[in-house]
Order: structure tokens, then sequence, then C-alpha cells
């Protein structure tokens, strides 16, 4: 039997290609088609269908409130399809922050001439999510930018129960090490995501307080604008300053750099900035964790925690290998507690994590052990 899919979108261009491409694969069925956000929540109770393309702008009740009351009465994976905007990065952000498992940007030529390109994207986020054998979203304890400096509770959240337990994503994971404390010797921390890494990230850095001792780069993979909107959300969410990476832009402590979306970003050679380049078409992630990791071991040498998240893929595996070369430190998100279990498996395979941790206790031993 098919997973049945229900697709969400006001327009009826959009609904059409969407419908043919989801049905293209023989593993997925459009069951039902709702043209805004109440038709969805009353198509969702009777259809019952097995995952949701949610557009996020309709009349009646846009896309998040959708979401929302969708979630607050079944748990059921959400794939948000988004403007390439910023205003779309924006709301689609929100939308996670609700309960949406991820999101891909809506480009009005690729489904018009349904390019083979979007068809494989759309059939792989929609199957790795439908063959989880559960699914809880992850929920975030966000605390608003305070006026004077105060160290956060370390009070834990809920985590998610793994998506996608099928295939390469669901390898054993190699045995932990305990990571010894490094206080004083880390120069910097990059963290690498992707799938559900949005919320991921924000349950890290909002419980991290403003005199955390070394700067931080995010590497999530994220188009143009929503790097963008990602870090003007998380900066209102955090004691620290959070900004999307420039060239040239000086490394300090107490800041967090987002690497901006369709670019690359990397280190120059003495650490007291970052370097911003263009995508290169060879390279599948922009930006990319491998890259990222891989600046850093050459710059920061035994100095670097890198800390692998949740995401789809194997980005971060080549770089972490270098940056364990390099004698520096390897931390991965646990599966329990991971969307996608499949970049932090990809290294902890290869056995170069010196921690597996789940999710709601990062950020405390960040804090402890940096």
């Amino acid at each position: 039997m098919p997973y049945k899919v229900l697709v969400v979108d006001d327009s009826s261009f959009f609904q059409m290609r969407l419908k043919e491409i989801i049905s293209e694969h023989q593993d997925l069925q459009v069951v039902g088609i709702a043209s805004n956000g109440q038709e969805a929540i009353e198509l969702e109770e009777e259809l019952r269908p097995d995952i949701i393309t949610m557009d996020y702008e309709m009349p009646f009740m846009d896309g998040v409130s959708a979401v929302r009351a969708i979630m607050a009465k079944r748990k059921i994976p959400i794939l948000m399809l988004s403007s390439m905007t910023y205003e779309g990065a924006r709301i689609t952000l929100e939308a996670l922050d609700a309960g949406a498992v991820d999101f891909m940007p809506k480009n009005f030529a690729e489904v018009s001439k349904s390019s083979e390109g979007l068809k494989k994207r759309l059939h792989e986020k929609l199957l790795t999510f439908l063959k989880g054998s559960s699914f809880q979203p992850a929920a975030t304890s966000v605390r608003p930018k305070p006026a004077v400096d105060t160290r956060p509770s370390l009070r834990s959240t809920p985590s998610a129960a793994p998506l996608s337990r099928g295939g390469a994503d669901a390898a054993p994971v190699a045995p932990s090490k305990s990571s010894a404390r490094f206080k004083g010797k880390l120069k910097i921390v990059v963290i690498g995501a992707s799938t559900g890494g949005p919320v991921a990230i924000t349950d890290i850095i909002t419980k991290l307080p403003a005199n955390f001792p070394v700067p931080i780069v995010i590497v999530q993979h994220m188009p143009e604008n929503f790097t963008k909107a990602f870090s003007e959300r998380l900066d209102r969410q955090s004691q620290l300053s959070v900004v999307e990476a420039e060239n040239s832009m000086r490394i300090e402590c107490g800041k967090v750099y987002v690497a901006p979306g369709g670019k690359q970003l990397m280190f120059d050679r003495n650490g007291s900035s970052i370097k911003i380049v263009p995508g290169d078409e060879r390279v599948n992630y922009k930006p990319s964790v491998d890259i990222a990791y891989a600046s850093a071991a050459n710059v920061f040498r035994n100095s670097v925690l890198g800390i692998v998240l949740t995401g789809m893929g194997a980005d971060g595996c080549e770089g972490a290998r270098l940056l364990k070369q390099s004698g520096s430190y390897i931390w991965g998100q646990d599966q329990a507690s991971s969307v996608v279990y499949g970049m932090p498996a990809a290294v902890a395979n290869a056995r170069l994590t010196d921690a597996v941790i789940p999710l709601s206790s990062i950020a405390e031993k960040m804090i402890s052990d940096v």
C-alpha cells in the first residue's frame, strides 16, 4: 500500500503539479488536496494521511496556524513548501517551531517543468520521514534575549523521536567515548546540521550564557535568505549575539556566526576573521559542513570542537576526519533525539566521535566542558 499524502496549497496550478510529481513515485499517493489551512485540518481528520505538504500563505487560515492545530491533535510529519524570499524564510522558521518537520523551497520554474532534481528531492524527503516508525517533533524552550546578562536554566527539553530508521541512516552507532574537558584549550566551536537543524540549533544556542568563552560558527543547510532570517530570529531568542556571517567579519567571543546560504564559509589563515566564498557548483551543499570543518582544521589545528547534529546524508564526515587528524574534538547528536540520523551516524560509524550526546544535554555539556 502506498503512503497517503495530503497536499495543501491555495494555487490550483501548484496543487495539480505537486499531485503529478508526488504520484510519480509508486510508494506515494495523493489522497486529498486542501486550498487553505482550515480545509487542511478537516481533511487531515477525514483522510488520516501519512504525511502533509503545506504551503504557508493561504486565505482563511495560514500554514503556520494549520500546523499548530494539526500537531495539537496528531503527530504527523508536515513538510513546508516555501518561497525563496526573506519573508517566506521567516514564516517557514515559524512553521518549524510550530512542529513542521522540514521545508523545501518552492520554485515556480522547477515545478512548472517538473525537473528531475525537484522530483528526486521531494520524493527523498517525503519517504525519509514516512519510513520512520514513529514521529514526535523536536520541542524547544526558547528564551527572549534578556536586558542584562544572566545564566540560563539548563532545564532539559523534550527531544524528537527518530524519523529515519531504515537504510544507512539507521547504521549502529560506534560506542561513544567520554570526551576530555578542554577548558581554555578551544578557540572555536563549529556546529553542522541539516534536516531538523534549525530547531536543534535553537535548543542549544538559547541555553548558552552571554559570556560563553569561545565564538560559535553554525553551518546549517539552508538556501539564501533563509540563513539571514534564521540568524535574526536566533539573535532575538538568544543571550549571545547571532549574525549571518559576512566576508572579512572578525571572529569574537560571545558571538554566533551563521554561514550564509548559497556560499561557503572558511577562515582566514590567522584565524581572526571569516572568509565567505562563492558556492562551487561541484559541491552539493552550500554551505558545506565538510568545507568549514576542513578550513577550521587547517587554521585552528587542535583547538576546535566540531558538533554534528541531525541531518540527511554524510556532510561533515570527511571534515570531521580532518579535525580529528589535527587533534581536535567531535561530538555527535544521538539517534534518539535526531530528526534524521544521517550526518551524526556517518561520523560515529567512522569512529570519529568523542561523545554521542542527546540534544537536550549538548548545551549543558558545552557550558561545563568548553
